[in-house]
């Protein structure tokens, strides 16, 4: 389809300039309508349709990465002649245009840059993702330094020399990027010789690098490991990686003692406050996600995602009525007969270091944090048992919407514990959903940008792990046995 400004639509996708692409794809810059944000749509070439297979396989391998610095994909469309993904597009300038703009990093900026890299890349190599060569056009930062990389998961088993090769072409790329005569310069430069595997038996591991990186970044930070380098210091001379391994350790254990020796004692956590109440909805016409407007009569929603705390009283219930053979009492029509159970992922680890007020997969989490890693017939086993269910997606956004003129300039919030100190948060009292975790709805619709495709369960509300979701952010998935450590849910409030 074709505007009256000669723009073509793909879907809920205004398509405004080609950008980019392969033999097999083209690149657009796009602005997704139905939320006016600007976006990337890959699209297949029609000349390419026999690898259409491939392109869906890789794009699927794409939509399964889940790291804050990755880019994100919002949606897939596949129909018999049309075929294409929209997802992130990032922020700023890649180091590749910094590069050939002539830009120099000091080496703490640049050693920075590399550890968040290596970072992400270990993320690769402990989930096993096949990913596609990484060049210095795959890191991007904007104006404030953030760092975010472009997503190249690709489908299929991962390289074995995937990693080496990656570290020893950003030991040759980076190098033109280290600013010279500066406090570092030699140690910078001296890493990235390593990462080519110079006067070594083999280049670094991302793990190493890592480290290297972070050890530059201390030594960096106290005037007193710049003043007269040594032979003690590991990134001065060039020593073999066994001796640099041993005096690297010992260097990090000092600063961590030194670190935990001046640092003030923590403070004692706060105490748990009492939730806020439900908010009332009143009857009104409201705003709907795909544009229109929709008469909506009242109802009672949580104000916040179900606690973690609130779902162990619901686990506790459910072993209660193990007893009896009545534990799914609770279970939705439909649910599949090999789910014996609504215990969450990783619910052992994430229920003790909530009772601890610790963290969780590198998050601080308290009893009072939303409860995640459930999926549909979890959330809403749960809200039959508090007598209530999930919202419809238009529900959803009507209580979004009272009292918020316009919700995509609700700032998104963090992974963190439900208090009224809750920054992403209505005037109503609304709290978490621009940010904090996705949400399962109940029902299911057909993706405006895919009207022909069947209907699938709906993911709505920002994600603290996708960086450019929002509360106007939604997913359509068909698998409603999905579990996410970002996916949780809320629930209309019935008659307790």
């Amino acid at each position: 389809m074709t505007t009256a400004f000669g723009e073509r639509l793909l879907g809920d996708y205004r398509l405004k300039e080609e950008i980019g692409g392969n033999a097999v794809s083209v690149t657009w810059l796009a602005e997704q309508v139905s939320v006016g944000r600007l976006v990337l749509v890959d699209e297949l070439r029609p000349e390419a349709a026999e690898l259409r297979d491939q392109f869906l396989a890789d794009v699927r391998a794409k939509a399964a990465i889940d790291h804050p610095l990755i880019g994100s994909v919002y949606e897939a469309v596949a129909q018999p002649k049309l075929c294409f993904y929209a997802h992130e597009r990032l922020i700023g300038t890649t180091l590749a245009e910094r590069a050939a703009a002539g830009e120099r990093f000091l080496p703490v900026r640049l050693a920075h840059i590399l550890r968040r890299v290596a970072e992400v890349q270990l993320q690769h190599e402990t989930l096993d993702h096949a990913t596609s060569p990484m060049g210095l056009d795959a890191v991007h930062l904007d104006e404030h330094g953030v760092i975010r990389l472009a997503n190249l998961a690709v489908a299929g088993p991962r390289a074995k020399d995937s990693s080496a090769d990656d570290v020893g072409r950003f030991g040759v790329a980076l190098t033109q990027l280290v600013a010279p005569s500066q406090p570092g310069t030699t140690r910078m430069l001296t890493l990235l010789s390593w990462m080519r595997g110079e006067e070594l038996d083999a280049p670094l591991t991302w793990a190493q690098v890592r480290d290297f990186c972070l050890q530059i970044e201390h030594q960096l930070a106290d005037p007193l490991s710049i003043v007269k380098p040594t032979g003690q210091v590991s990134l001065v001379g060039k020593k073999p990686v066994t001796t640099t391994v041993v005096v690297t350790a010992l260097i990090l254990v000092g600063i961590v003692f030194l670190a935990m020796r001046l640092r003030p004692p923590e403070p004692a956590p706060p105490k748990r406050g009492r939730l806020p109440a439900a908010v009332v909805i009143p009857a009104a016409s409201y705003p709907t996600p795909d544009g229109e407007r929709k008469e909506m009569p009242e109802f009672r929603i949580s104000a916040h995602e179900v606690t973690i705390a609130q779902y162990a009283e619901f686990l506790d219930r459910l072993e209660t009525l193990a007893k009896n053979g009545n534990e799914h009492i609770f279970d939705a029509p439909g649910q599949p007969g090999e789910k014996l159970s609504h215990v969450p992922d990783d619910w052992a680890a994430l229920a003790a270091a909530a009772k601890a007020n610790g963290t969780w997969r590198g998050q601080p989490v308290t009893l009072d944090s939303p409860v995640t890693g459930v999926d549909w017939w979890d959330a809403t086993a749960y809200a039959v048992w508090k007598k209530g269910r999930l919202p419809t997606q238009e529900e959803w956004f009507a209580a979004l919407s009272h009292q918020v003129e316009n919700p995509a300039e609700l700032a998104p919030g963090s992974w963190s514990p439900v208090t009224d100190a809750t920054p992403d948060q209505t005037p109503a009292g609304m709290r978490g959903m621009a940010g904090s975790v996705s949400e399962w709805t109940a029902g299911q619709s057909p993706n405006p940008a895919n009207p022909l495709g069947g209907k699938l369960h709906v993911i709505i509300g920002g994600s603290y792990l996708k960086s450019g979701s929002n509360a106007l952010s939604r997913e359509w998935v068909a698998d409603g046995s999905l579990r996410r450590p970002d996916l949780g849910f809320r629930v209309i409030v019935g008659d307790e």
